[in-house]
């Protein structure tokens, strides 16, 4: 499970000191709207679908995020946002298909508080207890940084991850973790060394405190000592409430599979020919000869002058 930190830069200069009352409210009825967008974007007509909801309590002020996503026909979608303590709203959201056995696809949307967005792609393969990951981020200068990394199960229940980032400068920036799952509970450290050498150290735990109820809980120490915790809920049905925000989480729909439909094909028609057309004989013509006469042998004979020699007659 991929637990959220939300980590302010030590060298940003805060706008103001005091987080006013109505700027928090406006935060929060932001945070609100996007989860409802994202419930209704991806909740209808899903197999499955979760939620989660933390805080984030800073030196700079609190940050409220929530998510939600779905799964349903080889695909998983989510959406989400942090709203922070002066206002802004930064969300993100993106789908992952499973493209061949052990085979994945993803991409997404990330869009700042301003408006800027930051495109995300990649491709993931599983094969021997090991999963790679390639991807890309494109800003909107048109930018891109790279990343790649690995997922290995080295035990039952226990992980190990690394990986980079290149930016788009060159700079590159690693990180490795390890994860350990014992009973309901999963704990997870690692730490992210910059181009500088500069790292950055980070925990968490995820908890199964009762049935589609999980806890989570992280921290993170920058390079100069900060540390920065987070907590939340994750619940696939039901209601999370925290402070004055409430998220809802449309239960598990029912799939209702129609009985299969029976084609009964319509009797044969047998089709007859009509009769053949009648055919006229005409009579036959019958030639009666007349009875042949005698034949008279007649000897040469004179006729006149001219001479006729014998003949039949």
């Amino acid at each position: 499970m991929k637990n959220c930190s939300f980590i302010v830069p030590a060298s940003a200069a805060p706008r103001a000191l005091v987080t006013t009352a109505a700027s928090a409210r406006s935060a929060l009825r932001k945070l609100a709207l996007s989860a409802t967008v994202a419930v209704l974007a991806l909740g209808s007509g899903s197999a499955f679908a979760w939620s989660q909801h933390g805080t984030a309590y800073t030196s700079r002020g609190t940050y409220n995020g929530a998510r939600y996503g779905s799964c349903g026909g080889g695909s998983c979608s989510h959406a989400g946002g942090v709203a922070g303590p002066y206002g802004g709203l930064a969300t993100n959201t993106g789908t992952v298909t499973r493209t061949a056995p052990g085979q994945f696809s993803n991409s997404g949307t990330a869009t700042g508080r301003y408006g800027n967005q930051v495109q995300h792609a990649g491709d993931t393969n599983c094969a021997g207890g090991t999963c790679s990951h390639t991807g890309s981020l494109t800003g909107p200068d048109g930018k891109t940084a790279t990343t790649s990394g690995d997922v290995s199960r080295t035990a039952p229940g226990q992980y190990s991850s690394s990986g980079s980032i290149t930016g788009s400068n060159g700079n590159t920036v690693n990180h490795s973790a390890s994860t350990n799952c014992a009973g309901a509970s999963c704990s997870r450290s690692g730490t992210v060394t910059g181009s500088d050498g500069g790292t950055v150290n980070h925990s968490g735990t995820a908890t199964r405190v009762a049935p589609g109820v999980v806890t989570t809980s992280t921290s993170a120490t920058g390079t100069r000592g900060n540390t920065v915790t987070t907590s939340g809920t994750v619940v696939t049905t039901g209601v999370v409430a925290t402070g004055s925000t409430t998220v809802v989480v449309a239960p598990k729909p029912v799939v209702v599979v129609p009985p299969p439909v029976v084609y009964v094909p319509p009797p044969p028609v047998v089709y007859a020919p009509p009769p053949p057309p009648a055919v006229y004989v005409a009579p036959r013509v019958v030639y009666v000869a007349p009875v042949p006469r005698p034949v008279v042998w007649v000897p040469g004979h004179w006729v006149g002058n001219v001479w006729v020699p014998a003949h039949w007659s």
